[in-house]
């Protein structure tokens, strides 16, 4: 598969301003200059961008004459995904942030909740403009295309992540279970599978040269993604050297969403040989990608021995 693309992407020099391990060879080593927390506040006010100034002209007639109906209907999980996903992490923010026992740490989970709920925005914009769906209203496109998702998906999100959001919201000091949220969140979601996910999507488009509008924007959603796992990787980091307890609640949380993580990556309707290719990359590429992602981070936080 062609990568020249996609190595140059996670080269960008506004992505490795993030601090994401992810991104970093010295993270192999288990070294990375994290940004502090009022640190990555300023890189946020440096990194906006308006949903409204994406032109989506040419995605329009991308998705009606260039892809055909069997392509469209398989692109449709890995949106769907996405849409849902951002709508559900931006619901499940606020019992976190307020949790967060720093007001630095407070005032960067509230950018946060902006950037989820303008990814909302970003896909509503280009599932209206470009015609994805028959349905109007942001609401309504939200329940037709969760019919694309598969049972794991909500396990994680409705759950494995909602279960901990929910005990937060009535004992917001329970350091332990923000921590094991952080590492579902931060982590898991945003880190394995978003990015992940986000990478062979915008590498596929720009092979094809479909969508442009999607791809600059969506570009734009994978930065604000690397800011927010370095903030998940920052905050888990000294978590883990403060207490051996916080530690064990990071390994705690992997261990049971690992299983449910790994499904979510796969489309319902993708065959079970994960050698097939999907868009040009495999299950099991994908699968590889997002785990020396998380081993990076991990080895940054202090729980995978570095190289």
């Amino acid at each position: 598969m062609p990568d020249s693309t996609a190595s140059s992407r996670t080269d960008r020099v506004d992505f490795r301003a993030t601090s994401d391990p992810a991104l970093l060879e010295s993270a192999d080593r288990g070294e990375a200059n994290l940004l502090t927390y009022s640190d990555l506040y300023s890189l946020w006010e440096r990194q906006h961008w308006a949903v409204q100034d994406i032109d989506f002209t040419q995605d329009r007639i991308d998705w009606h004459e260039r892809i055909g109906a069997e392509e469209r209907y398989a692109r449709m999980y890995g949106l769907s995904s996405f849409f849902i996903g951002e709508q559900r992490v931006t619901a499940e923010l606020g019992p976190m942030m307020r949790a967060a026992p720093s007001e630095d740490m407070r005032i960067f989970l509230s950018t946060q909740i902006a950037d989820e709920a303008r990814h909302v925005a970003f896909f509503d914009r280009f599932y209206s403009e470009v015609g994805v769906l028959e349905a109007d209203g942001l609401d309504e496109r939200l329940v037709e295309t969760s019919e694309h998702l598969n049972p794991e998906f909500g396990v994680l999100f409705d759950e494995l992540l909602k279960a901990r959001v929910d005990r937060l919201a009535v004992e917001p000091e329970d350091a332990e279970t923000l921590v094991e949220a952080v590492t579902i969140y931060h982590m898991v979601i945003e880190g394995m599978l978003a990015l992940t996910g986000q990478h062979f999507i915008i590498d596929y488009n720009e092979r094809e040269g479909t969508l442009p509008g999607f791809v600059e924007g969506f570009t734009n959603v994978a930065r604000d993604e690397h800011r927010h796992v370095a903030f998940g990787a920052r905050f888990l980091r000294d978590m883990a050297r403060k207490d051996p307890r916080y530690t064990a609640a990071i390994q705690r949380a992997l261990g049971e969403v690992a299983p449910i993580a790994e499904a979510v990556l796969k489309p319902k309707w993708a065959p079970d040989d994960e050698n097939v290719e999907l868009f040009g990359t495999s299950i099991a590429e994908t699968r590889a990608f997002a785990l020396r992602a998380l081993e990076r981070r991990m080895k940054v936080i202090g729980l995978v021995a570095a190289a």
